[in-house]
């Protein structure tokens, strides 16, 4: 079962380390997954250089090009094509930058009937053509901008929503270092169904990765729904199967509410990973997995898959054989010190490349080690898997991706001591 992923089960890794490769394609990952959102963000970055704007520099060229043929040729009238440059800065100029090229482009068009006169008058009707040209263009212009304006507010909504409910995270919060990278598949609503936190509290820290069954606004709703469970449940139950149960309980609430209301999602579900780290217990972890992929451990010896039974999915328990409990067993699991436990969701596990092949995590991950062991940790662990990620899918996500990392801190310090 799954919430829109596939498993892919990941073997003993082989091969030689591939970094000109990696290098090679990190940027071009980075370039194509921003140029593919398709918002004025993304745009306004391609067009800029140190911050600075340089889109007025392609009308620009454009219009010294049209001069320049103008004056060399005099086969046809080039110069009537200046009706084409405010054209061209409506496209990627604000509204005064497109005005200034649309008085400009009609002073060359003067020039050329009254400086340089090396051919006939071109007449009124092509000075009509450029100044009704150059209005067209600030009206459009204007309404490009507008339209960019409301886009970067609703991606200011999207971003407080993200933080709602992907709250930001201390450094070592609960005695636990962490990373997390987030991309969303919708360019536009940028956060999806996807969900993470850590909790710590009396009785150990807790960690929670999951995916919402599907995509738009009643996903985030439901996972907010589920984080907010999560953060009480785990702060306060002593046993990591009392909070999964209880997430199970929240699951079947929320979607018996959104029944009620009539709305056509009342059947949604979501798999999840639900980790205890418990203190006094340095090479111990308990894992709840309900029908998500498996954590996997990433150390100094390698990688390798938990073994875990995931049962069913967060609001399918009532599916569950009779005379069995639905929620899923709790897995005490060894876990060395220095290795970092890998969660992924499956925007990772269903990258696929053109040919149709699934990414595997641990192709890159496990030469990275050997060569490297920090890349181990957290931080540089997530950065590795989201650009394989993008480099095998060539930035085409097919849906929301979540990699997040965790480990204990190398400080000493106690899972759950920040409370």
């Amino acid at each position: 079962m799954r919430a829109g992923g596939a498993r892919v089960s990941l073997g003993p890794v082989r091969g030689r380390v591939r970094r000109p490769v990696r290098a090679r394609w990190r940027p071009l990952g980075r370039l194509v997954h921003a140029a593919g959102r398709g918002d004025a963000v993304s745009r306004h970055e391609l067009l800029s250089v140190r911050g600075r704007t340089v889109a007025w520099v392609f009308p620009l060229l454009l219009l010294i090009g049209i001069a320049a043929g103008d004056i060399t040729t005099g086969a046809f009238e080039i110069i009537s094509w200046t009706v084409l440059v405010p054209g061209v800065a409506a496209a990627i100029c604000g509204v005064w930058g497109t005005a200034a090229f649309a008085l400009l482009a009609l002073v060359v068009y003067v020039m050329a009937d009254t400086v340089w006169q090396h051919r006939d008058e071109t007449g009124l009707p092509g000075l009509v053509l450029v100044a009704l040209g150059g209005a067209i263009a600030v009206v459009a212009a204007g309404y490009r901008v507008g339209g960019e304006r409301r886009m970067l507010h609703m991606r200011d909504i999207a971003d407080t929503t993200r933080r709602t409910v992907l709250r930001p995270l201390p450094v070592g919060f609960g005695g636990i270092d962490h990373a997390a990278v987030y991309l969303a598949a919708d360019s536009v609503a940028r956060v999806g169904g996807d969900f993470y936190d850590i909790q710590p509290g009396p009785h150990g820290t807790r960690v929670l990765v999951g995916d919402v069954q599907g995509k738009g606004l009643g996903a985030v709703e439901t996972a907010a729904a589920l984080l907010g469970t999560f953060r009480e449940a785990g702060y306060h139950e002593p046993d990591l199967a009392t909070v999964a149960e209880r997430l199970e309980v929240r699951m079947v609430r929320h979607r018996a509410h959104t029944t009620a209301l009539g709305r056509s999602d009342g059947d949604r579900f979501a798999t999840a990973v639900l980790i205890g780290f418990s203190p006094g217990l340095p090479d111990v972890v308990e894992a709840v997995v309900f029908g998500h992929e498996p954590p996997m451990a990433v150390g100094p010896r390698g990688v390798r898959v938990l073994p875990v039974v995931a049962g069913l999915p967060l609001g399918m328990a009532e599916l569950a054989p009779t005379g069995r409990s639905g929620t899923p067993p709790v897995h005490r699991l060894r876990l060395a010190e220095d290795e970092t436990l890998l969660l992924v969701t499956d925007g990772v596990t269903e990258a696929r490349d053109p040919a149709g092949v699934f990414y595997r995590p641990a192709d890159d991950i496990a030469p990275a080690v050997a060569a490297d062991v920090r890349s181990a940790a957290p931080t540089r662990l997530v950065s590795l898997v989201r650009d394989g990620t993008l480099r095998h899918c060539r930035g085409r996500l097919a849906d929301d991706t979540t990699i997040f990392a965790v480990r204990r801190t190398s400080d000493g310090r106690e899972p759950g001591a920040d409370g």
